[in-house]
């Protein structure tokens, strides 16, 4: 099959930020050899916004079987992601991964959270802040405290620390005002679940989908009094303690029926979003055995050492095997619709 590996490379424009552009160049480099190792005819492809159309014409030209689209932004804005999908469409070009609409969902936390309750899917409740008033306001209703302030339009943990769980209001308005001062940009606060952290990693599409071996977060070397969240640090920062306090594994001691919840629920809020081909959605499980949703992940990191990556391999499949199954899921996919 004739691929196209489409990436962004517009870190690599920004001062300063050379390693972003080393891993995100890596990532793609990776991907673009685990097609060819899987027996495609794949060819590296860079775009740094501004020369969208151009990119795009020349693709069109091209026309690639399919376009593996590994775009997470443009000119450094993590919402422009949307524009590729929806201009790969407008050309009729075929591509791996979701949609403009699941995209621009998945990146607007309030809105996901909303579409999650209108479906009765569990997600814990929430206030959106995105001015001083916002904070006022919120840090003097009577919550049901411990609650977790996060960006309301980030991913990849962005502005998570520590202090972004918070014990009152007074420690809810200081967070929230230091976090719209640093990052000038709305904020959600949900209640805080305790418990278990599951990921659960979803190929498919329509009513077919594969869940991959679940996998949990390990905080037992989290030392004592520190929260069990996966703030910016323990994803980024190998030399921090939550990076090592907060370590990936295989779901354990799980009995069938919390197994049975966990997907059910990921599977609703995949088909509530619009998700395909491959995604994770992130959940914690309350001591009753509740699976909560705290974040739906399109498009989600497929790089050799990521969470997809692993579950793969707990499920037989190799890096080039996996990268093969995302690019025949797309294609299939295509196929079935015309």
């Amino acid at each position: 099959m004739r691929v196209a590996c489409l990436y962004n490379n517009d870190f690599e424009l920004v001062p300063g930020a050379t390693a972003d552009a080393a891993a995100v160049r890596a990532s793609a480099e990776a991907i673009h050899r685990a097609l060819v190792d899987a027996g495609h005819d794949a060819t590296l492809v860079t775009l740094h916004g501004r020369d969208l159309i151009q990119v795009l014409g020349r693709l069109d030209a091209e026309r690639p079987e399919l376009v593996f689209n590994l775009c997470e932004s443009l000119c450094g804005v993590a919402a422009n992601e949307v524009a590729v999908p929806a201009v790969l469409d407008l050309y009729g070009l075929p591509y791996t991964g979701s949609d403009a609409a699941a995209l621009a969902l998945a990146l607007d936390k309030p809105r996901t959270k909303d579409v999650l309750l209108g479906r009765g899917i569990a997600t814990p409740p929430y206030r959106v802040m995105a001015r001083e008033a916002d904070v006022a306001r919120v840090a003097a209703e009577p919550l049901d405290y411990p609650w977790f302030l996060k960006l309301a339009n980030e991913d990849a943990s962005v502005g998570i620390t520590e202090a972004n769980v918070v014990a009152d209001g007074a420690a809810l308005a200081a967070r929230a005002r230091a976090l719209l001062a640093e990052f000038g940009s709305p904020l959600l606060a949900e209640r805080y679940v305790p418990g278990r952290e599951v990921n659960v990693t979803i190929l498919g599409s329509g009513e077919t989908v594969r869940f991959l071996p679940l996998h949990e977060i390990d905080f037992a070397a989290m030392p004592p009094g520190r929260p069990h969240i996966v703030s910016f640090a323990a994803k980024w920062d190998e030399q921090h303690v939550d990076y090592a306090g907060t370590k990936p594994v295989p779901l354990r001691d799980a009995p069938p029926a919390l197994v049975a919840a966990v997907e059910r629920t990921a599977r609703a809020a995949w088909d509530a979003i619009g998700l395909r081909d491959y995604g994770r959605v992130d959940l914690r499980v309350d001591a009753a055995g509740t699976p909560w949703v705290i974040d739906v992940n399109p498009n989600c990191d497929i790089s050799p050492d990521a969470g997809v990556a692993r579950a793969a391999a707990a499920a037989g499949l190799d890096f080039p095997a996996l990268i093969d199954t995302i690019a025949r899921l797309a294609v299939g996919r295509r196929r079935g619709a015309a």
